[in-house]
């Protein structure tokens, strides 16, 4: 008995398609269903059936070789796709994938002169390929887009009529008298792929066979075409080893404004289409809308929820629509629910109409080498994944708890936050760390993201740092990421990132750049027992860095604009907090600092803030004696200096240490003098715009 074939033209992620695809497939009994996705990846199909798997989910892809070439196919639950497997895995029915394999690559041709100057002169039949069809029939039938045209006559439609007939029609219809031409080499290959493994179910099944497939593609898939030119289409494959998988995706990634070329406006509004029965659609949407609302602090009452109902379906009688689609129930939940403010309705907006829902997949997927790596660092660490948020506290001191520490480290280089340092920076000095940990699923696509860098999470981690660094000109920065290496214990990134800092160290003269890269270090040095960190090569680096710096500081202060002044003033103050860290008693370093700091006191073309603060820094050092410091406030304050400098450098000196004039009498004999000396307008002036203290 010849088989019988039947194409089924859908959208994808339309819950109306799959609603009339599903009652299509129990009214066909089909024996075999033809899906289009990548061929090669079938035998991941049964895994959609497992009742752990949640969508939504996304079949990925990668070469072995080249894992940053990642394709994904995702899956939603309104997606026809998921349906029809969902349904042949629940009656045993025979289901594949059709499309090309995922390891398919167009090979590289040269085009000649003559077919760029004819694509040159004639760009709008050139782009003819990258048209939008949905959006063409939306623009026939009166409509400014796609999106509204497809929701109103399919998805938000609850009886579309004989629906597959009719967009196979349309589809023939704007297909017709097009030619090689007006299609991409990858299109053409597609296409012929697929009428080839339907031409092969047609020799094995007798029975009917279903074909699912994008609207689109329907009149070319139902044409006779010779099969040796199918194949001819499709040989120019390159095999390639490839993996694949199945990983939690979110909807958000299944929204067009994520960048997915196949996405849809509102994931979450398709989502409550495919869920809600004709009946109540309406007013169970309406009602998230209310919660929603109320969850954010915004009174909502019950009254108000109806008066939208009967607005939106108001606005669907005069517009001439079945039944009010997202358009109307937004309009109508911003003049009732929202007070007829846009910007209240902008508030709930994305959450209503995309979402945050991610998706679960079974235990026995297969996973890629980052993320089987992780599942046994995880298992070893005793550390589960977890959605819901929980604090840990880490001891340094055992080598589980430093075992912890250095994963959730290495992890966040990879840019997987799986874990929040709470107290980042303040528990340095101590053995413990505290972290909040919250598991999100698309961290596993992350991973497959990062095995570029390595199949181990260490590996990884190396290489991705070691790639920062090289791509790392700024002292600081190298300073920091050197930090990240050794509290990841990444030996091999924490060497190459010492190595570049001295190499653009000994080649920079950046004065700031120079000391801001102290406050890293020092963090480094002081704190690296904690993690048995070995730092004899750094204390010699920032000895070095310190000298250069403190040398190249006196002209670094010259004529400085208000904004690098108070650049310049932050930095030489974390740059005194480091060397103190370090050096508790006056050595050579601490004796270069404290001498260019002199030594910038008698600068005539220093920066009278800076002047301010380098005397205040020497004053609490106790360098200089009490009456050379009081002898130089005099002078800087003098009724012969100008205004503005003296209240530059009375910020600089004074600021954060105003109390000394309580317990100095000499400074604040001098002060008293020069704020005296100040006309009254003056005195405003500069006590209240200019002096912080």
């Amino acid at each position: 008995m010849a088989s019988e074939i039947h194409y089924l033209g859908i959208r994808h992620h339309g819950p109306g398609s799959s609603r009339q695809l599903v009652k299509a497939l129990e009214q066909l009994q089909p024996d075999s269903i033809l899906i289009e996705g990548a061929a090669d990846q079938s035998d991941l199909i049964p895994f959609l059936g497992n009742s752990q798997m949640k969508p939504p989910v996304a079949l990925l892809s990668f070469p072995k070789d080249d894992p940053q070439e990642v394709r994904f196919w995702p899956f939603a639950e309104f997606s026809p796709e998921y349906q029809a497997i969902r349904w042949a895995l629940k009656y045993k029915k025979a289901v594949r994938f059709i499309d090309l394999p995922s390891y398919w690559k167009e090979a590289e041709s040269e085009e000649s002169e003559d077919t760029s100057e004819k694509k040159e002169e004639n760009p709008v039949e050139s782009n003819r390929r990258y048209r939008d069809p949905i959006g063409e029939l939306a623009k026939i039938a009166g409509y400014e887009d796609g999106e509204s045209w497809w929701n109103e006559i399919l998805e938000e439609n609850p009886e579309p009529g004989p629906v597959f007939e009719a967009i196979a029609t349309a589809m023939e219809a704007l297909r017709e008298g097009e030619t090689a031409e007006d299609l991409s080499p990858r299109e053409i290959a597609r296409e012929a792929h697929m009428r080839i493994e339907i031409h092969k179910e047609k020799k094995n099944t007798e029975g009917v066979i279903v074909v699912v497939c994008g609207a689109y593609h329907v009149p070319a898939l139902k044409k006779k075409y010779a099969l040796k030119d199918d194949k001819t289409a499709i040989k120019s494959a390159s095999k390639q080893k490839i993996l694949a998988t199945w990983a939690p995706w979110t909807s958000p990634r299944l929204a067009m404004a994520s960048g997915y070329g196949a996405g849809v406006m509102a994931p979450r509004w398709y989502q409550h289409l495919w869920r809600s029965t004709r009946e109540t659609v309406i007013s169970s949407w309406l009602v998230q809308v209310a919660r929603t609302l109320r969850e954010n602090d915004y009174f909502v009452s019950s009254a108000s929820v109806i008066e939208a109902e009967r607005l939106a379906t108001t606005l669907a009688v005069i517009r001439n629509k079945a039944t009010p689609g997202y358009e109307e129930l937004s309009e109508a939940s911003i003049a009732c629910l929202c007070f007829g403010e846009s910007a209240l309705w902008q508030v709930v907006e994305t959450k209503l109409l995309i979402g945050s829902e991610v998706g679960e997949i079974p235990d026995t997927v297969p996973l890629s080498p980052l993320m089987e790596d992780l599942t046994r660092q995880q298992k070893k660490a005793r550390l589960k994944p977890e959605a819901l948020s929980r604090e840990l506290s880490i001891d340094l001191r055992s080598d589980a708890g430093l075992f912890r520490s250095t994963l959730l480290h290495q992890l966040r280089i990879l840019g997987i936050h799986w874990g929040q340092q709470l107290d980042a920076g303040r528990s340095r000095g101590t053995f413990r760390e505290n972290w909040r940990l919250t598991w999100q699923p698309e961290y596993a696509i992350e991973l497959i993201e990062n095995l570029i860098y390595g199949s181990t999470i260490e590996q990884a981690a190396t290489a991705c740092l070691v790639e920062k660094l090289q791509n790392t000109q700024s002292l600081p920065q190298l300073g920091e990421l050197i930090m990240d290496a050794l509290t990841a214990q990444l030996s091999e990134a924490a060497e190459q990132g010492i190595q570049y800092l001295q190499e653009h160290a000994a080649q920079s003269s950046d004065c700031r750049s120079l000391l801001q890269t102290l406050a890293p270090l020092s963090n480094i040095l002081r704190y690296g027992e904690a993690r048995a960190i070995d730092t004899e090569q750094l204390a010699n680096l920032f000895s070095q860095i310190s000298v250069q710096g403190s040398l190249a500081l006196p002209y670094a202060s010259h004529q400085l604009d208000k904004e690098a002044a108070l650049g310049m003033k932050q930095t030489m103050l974390e740059a005194d907090s480091a060397l103190n860290l370090i050096y508790t008693d006056e050595n050579e370093e601490i004796a270069t600092w404290h001498e260019a700091l002199s030594k910038l006191l008698t600068e005539d073309k220093a920066t009278r803030l800076l002047v301010g603060l380098a005397l205040r820094i020497l004053y609490e050092a106790a360098y200089l004696p009490s009456e050379k410091i009081v002898n130089f406030i005099q002078r800087q304050l003098s009724p012969g200096t100008k205004v503005i400098e003296a209240a530059d450098f009375f910020e600089g000196f004074f600021e954060g240490i105003g109390t000394r004039l309580i317990y100095d009498e000499n400074l604040r004999q001098a002060v008293d003098t020069w704020l005296t000396f100040l006309e009254e307008e003056l005195f405003r002036g500069v006590t209240i715009d200019e002096i912080r203290f």
